[in-house]
């Protein structure tokens, strides 16, 4: 076949090997399918085949947890829940009632669901693979059909997917599968995030990667985000050799984060919670640019209690008693919609609806018990304790946001850089507030209208867009403080790109840290802007990639 595929590297490193491909795809029941006329018997039956759905997902949680992967298994926990849903289990019910068949009422179900997802923003679109892929259990077994699943192998192999379910990459062997290949998803889906933490060499949104054949012999650069298709063994030794020196590379570079010449810039983690801490404590993080308090709220009736918050936050907090924890406000509302928190009325496009900030406007209890339990957590501890609030726009908000922070007693707040009006008009919001936190996710989909969980944008999904590049500009040019804590900081090209557009900071998933530490100590602050500069006068994405590569000759030590 021959030749190289491009498509986005999400977690780094090299692999070769055959490929091997998911199997057993479930075909859809067909519409109009009629159950016999026993509804209750019918009911029964789809019923059973998701509590089994579930009761194999939580199984499967259990034995990813047992190989050191927590994860996985609150991954796979989360798929339970969904499996389990009640109102999935009504919207069945219902279906079945009105005389469908249990293996089409559950299609249809689900399919509720996945419009309501699919257009709720990027965290919960990225959950759109885990709908599909309980859907399709369930109807595997009401089917009689066999259950989709990762192949076996006698050699370790390059796993190639449209996309990868959660239920299959958490109880995977990394010595048995050496990459993971997809032609969907994005840096925020479960199969990236599962690839960082397992170490695997992972490449996404590759167009037509479902054409290769079994047994192609592939190489695989989930830095690049490449894939040799029968690369020689020459091509591969290279590879491997590059690898090799980047590793040695990472193993030198210790401390905090500088450029060559001094220039420091801390490094942080992005984390999710307590359980998090080890692996950025592990990877030489200064501190935490991003605590996604958010997932102390998900799939949950009622809000966590003050007690319950301030005991997560403390255990955070306690772990950088010299450094900075920065943390996100509750980022809820139509990309992540709490039970608890119901957005105000029909919003025909979630993603630019009630969120982040505007939904805590609407709840000012929710918002003052969170910062009080955040104030409360940092008392008497040496740490510096950050609080940000999401999905700003103007002045007036980051006013708002500042205000509550002090009547609760918080004494450095700032704000997220996520809408493109924040961005452009930085320098009106930066008098309100202490520090600014780029987060290029949702910059970069705002900015280029490209849903990032769609793999036909990926040219459009990438931070390196010069029209990206000139909105982080005013922002870290504002006279404050400025991170970035989006995916775009754990690219180690890119994070000498920020660095030189003026960003202060950079947070990323903690098995990151390593290669963006030894790529800034490789360059000066001098080449680190002409890099900056180079790709802000390119007219694509592409180009602003290479010419920044241009300017940074420290990159070949690296493998990059």
């Amino acid at each position: 076949m021959g030749g190289v595929m491009q498509g986005a590297g999400v977690s780094p490193g090299v692999g070769s090997g055959p490929v091997r491909s998911i199997a057993g795809a479930v075909p859809e029941p067909p519409a109009g399918a009629r159950h016999g006329g026993d509804a209750a018997a019918e009911t029964d039956t789809a019923l059973a085949a998701l509590e089994a759905v579930a009761a194999d997902l939580e199984e499967r949680g259990e034995r990813a947890a047992a190989v050191g992967n927590d994860d996985g298994r609150d991954v796979l926990n989360a798929q339970a829940l969904m499996a389990r849903d009640p109102g999935l289990a009504d919207g069945v019910r219902g279906a079945i009632g009105g005389g469908t068949a249990a293996a089409r009422a559950v299609f249809d179900a689900f399919g509720v669901y996945r419009e309501m997802l699919a257009g709720a923003g990027e965290y919960m679109a990225a959950r759109v693979t885990d709908l599909d892929d309980i859907r399709d259990r369930a109807i595997a077994r009401l089917l009689g059909l066999p259950v989709p699943g990762v192949p076996e192998s006698d050699e370790p192999f390059v796993l190639v997917a449209r996309d990868l379910a959660p239920a299959d990459t958490a109880v995977l062997d990394p010595a048995q599968v050496v990459a993971f290949v997809t032609e969907e998803g994005g840096p925020t889906s479960h199969t990236a995030i599962i690839a960082r933490t397992m170490g695997v060499p992972a490449v996404v949104a590759l167009k037509g990667a479902t054409t290769i054949a079994d047994g192609t012999r592939v190489l695989v650069d989930g830095a690049a985000g490449t894939v040799l298709l029968d690369p020689s063994g020459s091509e591969v030794s290279a590879a491997r050799a590059a690898a090799d020196a980047r590793a040695s590379a990472l193993r030198e570079s210790t401390g905090p984060g500088a450029t060559r010449d001094g220039h420091a810039v801390p490094l942080l983690a992005n984390i999710g919670g307590p359980k998090d801490v080890e692996a950025a404590l592990a990877n030489g993080a200064e501190g935490v640019g991003l605590y996604r308090t958010e997932f102390l709220f998900l799939d949950r009736a009622t809000p966590p209690s003050d007690a319950e918050q301030e005991k997560a936050y403390r255990k955070v907090l306690e772990a950088f008693p010299e450094g900075r924890v920065v943390v996100r406000t509750l980022d809820a509302g139509a990309d992540k919609p709490l039970a608890f928190l119901p957005a105000p009325g029909d919003e025909p496009n979630p993603a630019l609806g009630e969120r982040g900030l505007r939904m805590m406007r609407l709840h000012p209890d929710v918002l003052s018990a969170q910062l009080s339990a955040l104030a409360r957590a940092a008392a008497g501890l040496t740490v510096k304790l950050q609080v940000m609030a999401p999905m700003v726009t103007d002045a007036a908000e980051a006013a708002f946001f500042a205000a509550a922070c002090r009547e609760a007693g918080i004494e450095h707040p700032g704000v997220m850089i996520e809408v493109p009006a924040a961005a452009l008009r930085a320098r009106d919001l930066a008098p309100e507030v202490e520090f600014f936190s780029i987060g290029t996710n949702d910059l970069t989909q705002y900015a280029c209208a490209a849903d990032r969980q769609i793999g036909g944008l990926a040219h459009l999904q990438d931070p390196w867009q010069p029209a990206v590049l000139d909105l982080v500009a005013p922002a870290a040019g504002a006279g404050v403080s400025c991170g970035v804590c989006g995916e775009a900081a754990g690219d180690p090209v890119l994070a000498c790109v920020l660095v030189g557009l003026g960003v202060t900071s950079l947070s990323m998933s903690a098995p990151s840290l390593p290669l963006v530490r030894a790529a800034l100590a490789r360059h000066t602050l001098d080449e680190c802007r002409e890099a900056a500069a180079a790709a802000r006068a390119a007219r694509s994405a592409g180009e602003a990639k290479d010419a920044a590569r241009a300017r940074l000759p420290g990159l070949a030590d690296l493998g990059l």
